[in-house]
């Protein structure tokens, strides 16, 4: 919803500004947007690996939805970690093995949807806890282990949006080539009248309004709002790691949990009384 907001506040404001003096008319280049979409687009796939690509349009896409690590989503995060605590505290570690190694049968992991909707979430919280029932409570090891792995999964979430951000930079260029082309043509209608070398100068002037607008208006921004959101995913592994060192290191489960709620971010961490209040309804 953000992202048609803005879109439509970008193209609404250039639109208000200058259709009481222009023509909507010359805008509307077709062959202008080929050349440099289309050679834009041809750089990006000669530049970036094909899973990148398919990711990059995936998560520009992604884009329109709300993103999913709001205070619910840590709030069914906190109370998975504290289940998983409490009844590894009360019956041991091996209590939780069935659950751990096959989260989507788990009536346990069942009751936090948000948690497991996302795999590679999942899969980050079963993969550790596995590792604590098979014998790794070393927390210093486990901290630079998630280091490691949380670092390479946002190398791989920001690689994309990286491709993308380039070809941002590449549009202004595209632009002004499609520009030349356009005064190329328009040489070729040196001997017509002033308003048919106008009409063509218009036109290729179009070419670098169109390739500056695509960068600035459209595709940086789609860029960063991708980043942000690997950064917003990034918090909440952070929040796991936290939850999982702190039980590592011997704290109760209430006490664990209140570790990893203190590293939400602000605009997404419940606060202390609504937390308890949740935890209790769900024992």
């Amino acid at each position: 919803m953000k992202a048609i907001i803005g879109t439509v506040t970008v193209v609404g404001c250039l639109l208000g500004g200058y259709l009481p003096h222009g023509s909507i008319g010359i805008l509307i280049q077709p062959l202008e947007l080929l050349i440099i979409c289309g050679g834009a687009f041809g750089a990006y796939v000669i530049a970036t690996p094909g899973w990148a690509i398919k990711k990059g349009i995936g998560d520009a896409v992604g884009l329109i939805k709300p993103s999913p690590f709001d205070k619910e989503a840590y709030q069914q995060l906190l109370g998975l970690m504290f289940k998983l605590f409490n009844k590894a505290r009360r019956e041991g570690l091996m209590s939780i093995e069935a659950d751990v190694e096959d989260p989507h049968a788990s009536a346990l992991f069942g009751e936090f949807p948000k948690v497991i909707a996302d795999h590679h979430v999942s899969d980050f919280i079963t993969d550790y806890l596995r590792m604590m029932i098979s014998g790794a409570t070393n927390p210093y090891q486990i901290e630079d282990l998630m280091n490691l792995e949380i670092d390479a999964h946002h190398h791989h979430a920001v690689l994309p949006a990286h491709a993308i951000a380039e070809v941002g930079q590449a549009l202004p260029a595209f632009g002004i080539v499609a520009a030349v082309m356009g005064i190329i043509v328009t040489m070729s209608y040196l001997d017509a009248g002033p308003m048919e070398i106008a009409h063509h100068m218009s036109v290729a002037l179009v070419g670098t309004f169109l390739g500056i607008l695509a960068a600035y208006g459209f595709v940086v921004p789609i860029s960063t709002a991708i980043v942000m959101k690997a950064e917003e995913e990034g918090a909440y592994y952070a929040t796991i790691k936290t939850c999982i060192l702190a039980n590592l290191n011997g704290y109760a489960p209430a006490v664990a949990v209140e570790f990893g709620r203190k590293s939400v971010p602000s605009g997404s961490r419940p606060a202390f009384k609504e937390l308890d209040e949740y935890l209790q309804s769900i024992k």
